[in-house]
């Protein structure tokens, strides 16, 4: 059996519609969309070190904002070839002491933005910087995700109350 393939025109007022059907078949054809993807920037913020050298460098960014949240959050700091900050994106909002965190997630705003590399943050409500076994097991993940991809995971950094945070690079994790 042949495929026959239709494409119905495509201008400004109209959407393109593709039918791929076999000949002399009685199931529906299925629509599939055709999409474009757009990264939205929301804001941006000033931010005195262009160059990201060192782990210190790295949490002043992410403990303006994560310092004072209540729940788990897990952000990814996007920075171009150069170490230099691009882009910022909340990857996973969870609960009191848990957060869900999918490589998926985390380097989708890094391929948006052009990344060559990342830095993760992310919080503990508790105060308590130590990682836990999930928090190394992930580290694991997204390190393994980005040697695929191409962009590499720089450090994961757990940020703490009073100033405190973990570099899982500088204990030697990652």
């Amino acid at each position: 059996m042949s495929k026959s393939i239709y494409c119905i025109g495509k201008s400004k007022e109209e959407q393109v519609a593709m039918t791929v059907c076999e000949k002399n078949s009685k199931t529906a054809a299925k629509r599939v969309n055709i999409v474009s993807i757009k990264m939205v920037r929301e804001g941006s913020i000033l931010y005195d070190v262009r160059k990201i050298g060192s782990p210190s460098d790295a949490v002043d960014l992410g403990r303006r904002f994560l310092e004072e949240a209540d729940r788990e959050q897990l952000i990814v700091c996007c920075l171009d070839t150069k170490n230099q900050p691009l882009s910022l994106n909340v990857a996973s909002v969870g609960s009191l002491n848990s957060s869900i965190v999918h490589p998926r997630e985390v380097f989708k705003i890094a391929v948006l933005s052009n990344a060559a590399s990342i830095i993760v943050f992310h919080n503990h409500p508790s105060g308590d910087t130590a990682p836990s076994a999930e928090d190394i097991n992930v580290t694991n993940r997204l390190k393994e995700a980005g040697k695929l991809i191409g962009i590499e995971l720089i450090d994961h950094i757990i940020i703490g109350s009073e100033g405190k945070y973990c570099s899982l690079k500088e204990k030697g994790i990652l």
